[in-house]
């Protein structure tokens, strides 16, 4: 307390002292009880205001202990079970929980992860995959800027992710505590199939087939893929002790249309613990027509060449890219996309009068504006020749078709003259531009369909930056590249308009996001946001029907259609209002990712440990681990002084006791006679 404070509170009691005593004591005739208590009552209430106008801060020490946070965390994945470690896991887990001393030195955190990695004390090993990568993340975000140790229960076989080794921070240990038999069993397991999704009839398409081999001696196994009851590929594989792993690489003929279903198999002479990862089922769509696209530019830009890689990651599509005075004949193409075109497209403008392909045109620092407005109507174009940067703005009302927000607000801007754009009443805009935080109101991304003639506009290059960034926040190109897609679907396309449009895929994976997404439009063309959707999923085999609602999300509906079992489906959706419906299928292949392992990854455990300063124990150990964690001297529990400072002001009762303080004199003197 302030040397001011201590003044200003010594001159108040003198204060409230002599105002009290020359109240009731000085030339007093009587110095009774009562005279006294109210000289005591006085004294109180004037000591008291003056407390509250001088308003003292008061501070108070008191002392908190922070312990270490000890992080355990159980793998919740179906694979424990399968190894018969889900028992082993939990008692693990109640010794280490339950232990009175690691509860003294440690702040104990208990979570779980499979999918998804969340608080828990309890757990029932049915999670889908085995996600340790998640585990780093979010130790790191609840214990920021802290050294602890993690005490990881797991058999280490991951099955979605980052790779865990290197993504745990280095400066805090972890221990891995290995569940499940680590006897190494033989065993030969189908890994992994790489095959396009589609293929074209009467082609041959490639199978690349990643087989694995775990045991001690030399065996040949005998390698298939099957369709139906014919076998389409056979070969022998050699493994060994030195040769764990093999790549097999073989052409299948697309010999019919549609959806054809395949399994390759590995097998041998000698007895397997485990036969569900001997066999893998994988899927091809055979298509009989491909979308020729034209990428047609006169100058040399990244732009090219990444639209070029976005396009064909859909195997339905061929790009060719030509200058503009090489394309001769525009009967062999579906879609022509002109890159920045200047004066020399002004030939390819004209025969495409007669063509009447569907365009995409993209402008940029090296376009002929004046040629635009001469050749089209859509966009009018009143550019200078300064150049500027545009960001995007994503117009949630956009529909023409389906297309999510995939970030467009934060990708980098593309450039283009600065000018005014004017777009007629027949154009959609999906994206509309910004200079830094100032809307222009201009169209950036637009779309034209007039009369079954279609067209799309994009006002500044640079769009392979965008590809870029989507990596960098993805580590993937798939958002962009299905965006790049639905717009090549939507030129391609000349059908008439129609008023149910329906997204889903031919095949799914057992335990993939299975969603299917719609949108209907009225009879003006517009997104029906009233619309009830529903949709009727059929079982082909069991004939089992299962009845769902779509739901509104942003500009489309969508249902998820998790939890069925493999086998083949029909489904029906329907708009209620006006029973538009719209009826296809799917097929959802058996694969059950947890059950492909044998073995505990103790070799990837014992190298996470490692990265991290650890060490790696099995279930037989736990009391070494304990021991361990105990006697480390890094994890010292800190104790941290807090200082809590209160304001006289803020004390309520205070200034209650000065009212009761004022009515009591009050009353009293007034029961007296003294009033």
């Amino acid at each position: 307390m302030l040397t001011n404070t201590i003044l200003l509170l010594l001159l108040s009691l003198a204060i409230a002292g002599g105002l009290s005593y020359f109240q009731y004591f000085y030339k007093a005739n009587s110095k009774s009880k009562v005279t006294k208590l109210l000289a005591f009552l006085r004294f109180f209430s004037i000591f008291g205001i003056l407390l509250l106008l001088i308003n003292p801060i008061l501070s108070r020490k008191t002392f908190e202990t922070i312990k270490t946070p000890l992080a355990i965390v159980v793998d919740n994945s179906k694979s424990i079970a399968e190894l018969k470690a889900d028992k082993t896991s939990k008692e693990l887990f109640e010794k280490l929980n339950a232990n009175a001393d690691l509860k003294e030195k440690f702040d104990i955190q208990t979570y779980k992860f499979d999918s998804e990695f969340q608080s828990a004390d309890e757990f029932d090993f049915k999670g889908n995959e085995s996600k340790i990568s998640e585990v780093s993340k979010n130790l790191k975000s609840i214990n920021k800027n802290l050294s602890y140790p993690t005490v990881l229960i797991t058999d280490g076989n991951q099955t979605s992710g980052e790779d865990f080794v290197y993504s745990f921070d280095t400066k805090n240990k972890v221990y891995p505590l290995v569940v499940g038999d680590t006897t190494t069993y033989l065993d030969l397991k189908v890994v992994q199939v790489n095959a396009n999704k589609y293929a074209f009839h009467k082609n041959k398409f490639p199978v690349e087939v990643f087989l694995q081999y775990a045991g001690n001696k030399s065996i040949n196994a005998n390698f298939s893929i099957s369709q139906g009851n014919n076998v389409l590929a056979k070969q022998t594989v050699a493994f060994s002790p030195s040769r764990k792993s093999q790549v097999v690489n073989v052409l299948l003929p697309a010999d019919k249309v549609g959806l054809q279903l395949f399994t390759a198999t590995i097998s041998s002479s000698e007895s397997e613990k485990n036969k569900y990862n001997n066999t893998k089922k994988f899927a091809v769509e055979v298509i009989d027509q491909r979308t020729e696209v034209a990428i047609v530019s006169a100058i040399n830009h990244p732009d090219v060449g990444a639209l070029k890689r976005s396009i064909e990651s859909n195997a339905s599509r061929k790009v060719t890219i030509v200058k503009p005075k090489e394309i001769n004949e525009l009967n062999k193409f579906n879609v022509l996309i002109l890159y920045q075109p200047n004066g020399e497209f002004k030939q390819l403008f004209e025969t495409n009068k007669n063509a009447k392909l569907n365009t995409w045109i993209i402008t940029g620092n090296n376009t002929d504006y004046n040629l635009l407005n001469q050749y089209q109507n859509t966009l009018d174009f009143k550019m200078s020749s300064q150049k500027e940067n545009y960001l995007a703005s994503y117009e949630s009302n956009f529909n023409l078709f389906a297309l999510d927000n995939i970030g467009f607000e934060n990708f980098p801007p593309l450039e283009n003259p600065f000018g005014t754009i004017t777009a007629n009443e027949n154009v959609s805009v999906l994206l509309t531009s910004r200079i830094r935080n100032v809307e222009t109101n201009s169209p950036l991304l637009a779309f034209s369909d007039n009369q079954g003639s279609r067209s799309a506009f994009l006002l500044g290059e640079n769009i392979w930056k965008w590809r870029g960034q989507t990596y960098l926040d993805k580590k993937e190109f798939t958002d962009f590249d299905l965006f790049v897609d639905k717009t090549i679907q939507f030129l391609a396309t000349n059908n008439s308009k129609k008023s149910l449009i329906v997204n889903h895929e031919r095949f799914y994976n057992s335990g993939d996001a299975l969603e299917i997404t719609a949108q209907y439009f009225n009879k003006n063309y517009e997104l029906d946001e009233k619309a009830r959707l529903t949709i009727s999923v059929t079982n082909t085999k069991t004939k089992q029907v299962k009845k769902y609602d779509l739901l509104r999300d942003s500009n489309a509906f969508q249902v998820n259609l998790d939890g069925l079992i493999a086998g083949q489906y029909t489904f029906t959706v329907k708009e209620l209002n006006s029973n538009a419906s719209y009826t296809s299928g799917f097929e959802i292949l058996d694969f059950d990712i947890e059950k492909q392992f044998v073995n505990p990854d103790l070799t990837k455990l014992k190298q996470l440990a490692s990265q991290t300063n650890g060490k790696a124990y099995v279930s037989n150990q736990v009391e070494d681990l304990v021991k361990i964690l105990l006697a480390n001297e890094d994890y010292k529990a800190v104790q941290k002084a807090i200082v809590k400072k209160t304001p006289i002001i803020d004390w309520v009762w205070l200034l209650v006791l000065i009212a009761i303080s004022l009515a009591s004199e009050w009353f009293i003197r007034k029961y007296n006679g003294m009033l």
